[in-house]
């Protein structure tokens, strides 16, 4: 997984610096053509069909584990679970912001992203893929969890580096968008909604609360490890 991440991280600038570089030094085209040029990459559209059914797969898989985990330490009777629909019920409160976010990702992100777009705003599409830096260190924490590590170091450490990448990469993630289009179309911060297409105002606005609340909860993980003797 690290290894595809830093991958990723030095394909894509790497790319882009050179096709930039490449048009500017042999083509003579100025910084503003060669940049805009650079930033339209054949992923950003293929990466949106490669991943949305992830997003399906991934509501199965965790009521999968939902059920295993209820079957393993034997908490169907207490728990009320005794039947598959019950089991489903539960599951649904249980993560219900989570299975939200992953519905709302299939059915308005990905025509937005593949088909309303019609080719626009790469940089802002590239942008939004950052969120993913933090869920390598979301998906460690779970693992060091699930083999109570939660006091070992490696532990703490990912604890920050979860903290650092959430907070950059998702928390203020939707704020920078607002803030590049601003400096983009040349106007204040606070007119941007104002001008911004109605469906990146929707979907920031149903997307930015669900990372704020996940990283309340991940600061109060995080006040409960520290503080714990």
């Amino acid at each position: 997984m690290s290894a595809l991440l830093a991958a990723g991280s030095v394909f894509f600038p790497g790319l882009f610096l050179l096709s930039k570089q490449t048009l500017k030094h042999v083509m003579g085209w100025s910084e503003g053509d060669a940049a805009i040029v650079s930033t339209r990459h054949w992923l950003t559209d293929s990466y949106i069909l490669f991943a949305t059914p992830y997003f399906a797969y991934d509501i199965y898989a965790m009521f999968l584990c939902y059920w295993h985990r209820l079957q393993v330490k034997g908490h169907e009777e207490e728990c009320g679970v005794r039947s598959l629909g019950a089991a489903v019920v539960g599951y649904l409160r249980q993560e219900l912001f989570m299975v939200l976010h992953h519905v709302f990702m299939v059915a308005f992100c990905f025509p937005v992203s593949l088909l309303w777009r019609q080719g626009k705003g790469d940089y802002f599409q590239g942008v939004l893929f950052l969120a993913e830096l933090s869920t390598p260190s979301v998906c460690l924490g779970k693992v060091l969890i699930q083999y109570k590590k939660q006091h070992t170091l490696l532990h703490k450490v990912n604890g920050l580096l979860m903290l650092l990448t959430f907070f950059s990469c998702r928390v203020l993630l939707f704020p920078y968008l607002y803030y590049a289009y601003s400096r983009h179309a040349s106007i204040p911060v606070y007119k941007v909604p104002l001008v911004a297409p109605w469906q990146c105002n929707l979907g920031a606005a149903l997307l930015w609360p669900l990372q704020l609340y996940w990283f309340v909860l991940i600061c109060r993980g995080a006040f409960r490890l520290f503080t714990r003797r």
